[in-house]
């Protein structure tokens, strides 16, 4: 047990990269990673506020870290630890809360020592988070698509949101040193990585000189670096004719967008400060599935919204039945404090908002599953993941256009890039055969 760390994640891909950042910086100082089931000397939570359930989710990896090994070191950070410090101050055993500046100190503080009266709190308020913290992974312990990010912080002001206290202002990774990351990977035998961000379309505005998104992406189709580059999520106004022209037409970017609808009701949208109506976001999603062949598109959306009545929600729902989506993403409104959001009238009861979510969820299962029969005894270029299926202990790959593809094989072909041909689709389990040439 002598050197061993476990980290647990909570959140979005950005939490996952920097775990993986804080991963390796443990593995280079010669500490053994281990599952955060087992007991381990070093403990460290990754953690996420964007709702009410991941700060009780991070709760309770804590305790369970200190059930797992009482004599344990137990550090929490992120984005719970940057905005509700005292709340994770008053559980017992923790030694280190720190905010998401700090990131990249874990192993420096674990290895040192700050002296007893634990537990240590360091938490930079957020209006000092103006530099992006140009870490990089190697590689040594990434999964087969490894997120990377090369974008920080929010600048944008939707009234539900309290990411933009938690991460600060929008900063970004300059290309050069994007571009050498993916490369490394690329070396190092990964085919796809998953460029993502806080605001991923404000990546470069903060640069000087100033770049975009758009530009970075053209650059990397240039130097075709890697084989695949996925997008995370983007917002549906920065989905502009040249970002559309260029995905369609390249054969790196996968066909693959996941974008942040919120709600399908313009009054809804105006309370949450959001930049664009029903009409902009239809019209938006015909082109994008005209335009990009195969594209796959996933959607976000927040149910029980303060005035969400049940024609907002009846909005909502007629929007999602006629979209060509792919799947959702539903959530439950969260009312977070110190936002905008969590003062309004008209709080939408938590047991409607659970009703709400159920008809969209079912909504998204009928729409994934109709989307994956579309492929039914076509041909696909999937990429094998590193660990198999639970369920059925065969290999599992994903396509460009995300459909997750079971196969038999053996563990040769994991991290490989196979043609399969789609037989079978059990509601969304999607069964293929490898294609023999």
């Amino acid at each position: 047990m002598k050197n061993t760390v476990a980290v647990a994640t909570l959140g979005c891909k950005v939490n996952q990269y920097e775990s993986a950042v804080i991963r390796e910086s443990f593995q280079k100082r010669g500490y053994q990673l281990v599952s955060f089931g087992d007991k381990a000397q070093v403990y460290i939570i990754n953690t996420c506020t964007i709702t009410k359930k991941t700060d009780y989710q991070s709760r309770q990896l804590i305790r369970r870290a200190k059930k797992l090994n009482p004599s344990s070191t137990i550090v929490v950070t992120g984005c719970y630890a940057q905005v509700f410090p005292e709340e994770i101050e008053r559980i017992t055993g923790v030694h280190y809360i720190l905010g998401n500046s700090y990131k990249d100190k874990i192993v420096d503080l674990v290895g040192g020592s700050l002296g007893k009266g634990y537990p240590h709190i360091l938490v930079s308020p957020v209006g000092q988070e103006d530099i992006f913290m140009d870490s990089a992974i190697d590689g040594l312990s990434s999964p087969t698509r490894p997120p990377i990010k090369i974008q920080d912080g929010c600048n944008a002001s939707c009234s539900y949101c309290i990411i933009p206290l938690a991460r600060g202002s929008s900063r970004s990774k300059k290309p050069e040193a994007v571009v050498e990351e993916i490369s490394h990977l690329a070396r190092l035998g990964f085919k796809e990585v998953i460029l993502t961000g806080i605001h991923l379309g404000a990546y470069g505005l903060d640069l000087q000189p100033k770049t975009t998104l758009l530009n970075l992406i053209q650059q990397l189709e240039k130097k075709r670096v890697i084989n695949r580059i996925r997008l995370s999520s983007i917002e549906p106004t920065e989905l502009n004719k040249e970002v559309i022209d260029c995905i369609s037409s390249s054969e790196m970017i996968c066909p693959h967008l996941h974008i942040p609808l919120q709600s399908g009701d313009d009054g809804i949208l105006k309370t949450m400060n959001r930049m664009y109506c029903v009409s902009f976001f239809e019209e938006l999603i015909q082109n994008l599935v005209e335009k990009i062949q195969g594209l796959s598109i996933g959607l976000d959306v927040i149910v029980g919204f303060p005035g969400e009545g049940v024609k907002e929600f009846e909005n909502t729902l007629t929007l999602l039945k006629r979209l060509s989506v792919s799947y959702l993403h539903v959530f439950p409104y969260s009312p977070r404090p110190n936002t905008v959001a969590a003062k309004l009238p008209d709080q939408v009861h938590g047991k409607i908002a659970k009703e709400r979510s159920k008809i969209l969820r079912e909504l998204g299962r009928r729409k994934r599953e109709e989307f994956y029969r579309k492929y039914l005894n076509r041909e696909l270029n999937i990429l094998v993941e590193s660990g198999r299926n639970p369920e059925t202990s065969l290999l599992k790959g994903f396509s460009k256009n995300y459909i997750p593809v079971l196969i038999k094989g053996e563990d040769t072909l994991k991290n490989c890039e196979l043609k399969v041909i789609v037989k079978e689709v059990e509601g969304e389990k999607v069964l293929g055969r490898l294609c023999r040439s």
